[in-house]
Protein backbone atom coordinates (compact mmCIF):
# COMPACT_ATOMS: atom_id res chain seq x y z
CA UNK A 1 0.00 0.00 0.00
CA UNK A 2 1.26 3.60 -0.81
CA UNK A 3 1.44 5.71 1.42
CA UNK A 4 0.08 9.05 0.06
CA UNK A 5 1.58 11.18 3.13
CA UNK A 6 4.79 11.06 1.62
CA UNK A 7 3.51 13.00 -1.41
CA UNK A 8 5.20 16.94 -0.51
CA UNK A 9 4.43 19.90 -2.39
CA UNK A 10 6.62 20.39 -5.10
CA UNK A 11 7.57 16.93 -5.45
CA UNK A 12 8.50 15.95 -9.38
CA UNK A 13 5.57 13.92 -11.00
CA UNK A 14 7.11 11.72 -13.74
CA UNK A 15 5.01 9.35 -15.56
CA UNK A 16 5.91 5.41 -15.91
CA UNK A 17 8.38 6.22 -19.03
CA UNK A 18 10.30 8.72 -16.88
CA UNK A 19 8.80 12.02 -18.87
CA UNK A 20 8.34 14.79 -16.51
CA UNK A 21 4.42 15.57 -15.70
CA UNK A 22 4.26 18.51 -13.45
CA UNK A 23 5.47 19.61 -10.09
CA UNK A 24 2.90 19.30 -7.29
CA UNK A 25 1.33 21.92 -5.38
CA UNK A 26 -1.16 19.63 -2.97
CA UNK A 27 -3.25 17.37 -2.95
CA UNK A 28 -6.93 17.94 -2.14
CA UNK A 29 -9.80 15.67 -2.94
CA UNK A 30 -8.30 12.18 -3.95
CA UNK A 31 -6.54 14.44 -6.46
CA UNK A 32 -2.88 15.80 -6.91
CA UNK A 33 -2.85 19.12 -8.34
CA UNK A 34 0.24 20.25 -9.93
CA UNK A 35 1.57 23.47 -9.75
CA UNK A 36 0.28 25.97 -12.71
CA UNK A 37 4.04 27.04 -12.93
CA UNK A 38 5.50 24.32 -13.98
CA UNK A 39 6.18 23.78 -17.58
CA UNK A 40 5.15 20.70 -18.02
CA UNK A 41 1.63 21.55 -16.87
CA UNK A 42 1.16 24.80 -19.81
CA UNK A 43 1.11 27.65 -16.82
CA UNK A 44 -2.14 25.98 -15.57
CA UNK A 45 -3.64 23.69 -12.56
CA UNK A 46 -4.39 20.26 -13.82
CA UNK A 47 -5.80 17.75 -11.53
CA UNK A 48 -4.36 13.75 -11.60
CA UNK A 49 -5.84 10.73 -9.83
CA UNK A 50 -4.10 9.51 -6.57
CA UNK A 51 -4.93 5.93 -7.90
CA UNK A 52 -2.43 6.91 -10.68
CA UNK A 53 0.50 6.50 -8.24
CA UNK A 54 2.13 3.24 -9.12
CA UNK A 55 5.18 4.74 -6.15
CA UNK A 56 6.75 7.41 -4.13
CA UNK A 57 10.59 7.65 -3.81
CA UNK A 58 12.99 10.15 -2.27
CA UNK A 59 11.80 13.45 -4.53
CA UNK A 60 9.08 11.68 -7.38
CA UNK A 61 5.66 10.85 -7.64
CA UNK A 62 5.51 7.59 -9.94
CA UNK A 63 2.48 7.31 -12.00
CA UNK A 64 1.65 3.97 -13.54
CA UNK A 65 0.61 5.90 -16.72
CA UNK A 66 2.93 7.44 -19.27
CA UNK A 67 4.09 11.08 -19.65
CA UNK A 68 1.71 11.72 -22.79
CA UNK A 69 -1.54 9.34 -21.43
CA UNK A 70 -1.32 11.40 -18.21
CA UNK A 71 -1.37 14.76 -20.07
CA UNK A 72 -4.10 13.39 -22.36
CA UNK A 73 -6.24 12.49 -19.18
CA UNK A 74 -5.62 15.19 -16.57
CA UNK A 75 -8.46 17.26 -15.91
CA UNK A 76 -8.35 21.41 -15.87
CA UNK A 77 -8.91 23.28 -12.53
CA UNK A 78 -11.65 26.09 -13.89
Amino acid sequence: MIDLSQIKEHHEVVGSDGGHVGRVDHIAGGEIELAKLDLGSGFKHHLIPLSWVEYIDDDKVHLSVTKDDAKAQWREKH
